[in-house]
């Protein structure tokens, strides 16, 4: 996963094998239905213990992506039991390749739940919420943004709006929100135009506004605003690259 505001996952030799994996599966090395390599050769591949090893296959079961049985072995289960809404499982398909359907996908997701999130911090969020959430849109229009320093400042002020709607359940879904902005960088080109930064820090700041006048419905528009150009953007990006 692209670096985030968060503090970096380290790179454990489980983490290795649940990414290595969990790659495999979903980009298509192991087609569903499919048994796994056995434990030994598993362990071998990746240099680690069989302990290390069958901790990462409770990880990738937990998300949905294999199942064990007792004189059968390790199965790879069909997409709908993966779990879509855990973040490696969303990087995991962004890196194998996806396609419109795929991102509109994820973009009717977010449209469900971002902008009620929004309607929901312009009635709960607190002055010092809303002053960085301010920060972090205005921070946006920096004309020194790459693609993928852009795509990190507007993750972050996504995940804050999260917060600020003081639910639990919708800050749960920063995973989905954190893969969904990594597609984008991915998608993008590496450089980001004047233009483009002007117009998502524009953005980001009206839907601040609405939150600091307390307006729940101007706030939910502007953010559906931001995601479905978002989702054009993208499409427009995945069809360039044909």
């Amino acid at each position: 996963m692209w670096p985030s505001p968060h503090q970096p996952r380290k790179r454990t030799s489980h983490r290795l094998v649940v990414e290595e994996l969990g790659q495999a599966v979903v980009g298509g090395e192991f087609s569903v239905g499919d048994i796994l390599p056995g434990d030994v050769e598993l362990a071998a591949r990746f240099n680690v213990s069989r302990t290390v090893l069958r901790e990462a296959m409770k990880t990738l079961a937990a998300k949905g992506l294999i199942v064990a049985r007792a004189r059968i072995g390790t199965r790879v289960m069909p997409q709908a039991n993966w779990n879509l809404f855990d973040g490696d499982v969303l990087s995991w398909h962004f890196r194998a390749g996806v396609d419109e359907a795929f991102l509109r996908h994820v973009s009717e997701v977010r449209l469900a739940l971002e902008p009620y999130a929004a309607g929901l911090a312009a009635r709960r969020a607190t002055d010092a919420d809303i002053s960085q959430m301010m920060r972090l849109a205005v921070a946006m229009g920096d004309a020194g943004h790459s693609a993928q320093t852009l795509a990190r400042a507007d993750l972050e002020f996504h995940l804050r709006l999260l917060e600020a709607s003081l639910n639990p359940f919708m800050q749960t879904v920063g995973s989905l929100i954190e893969a969904a902005l990594m597609g984008v960088f991915q998608l993008s080109n590496t450089a980001a135009d004047c233009a483009e930064i002007d117009r998502v820090a524009v953005a980001h700041i009206r839907i601040v506004e609405q939150i600091r006048l307390r307006n729940e419905e101007g706030a939910r528009v502007a953010m559906e605003q931001v995601i479905r150009v978002g989702q054009q953007q993208l499409i427009a990006n995945l069809r360039a690259r044909g």
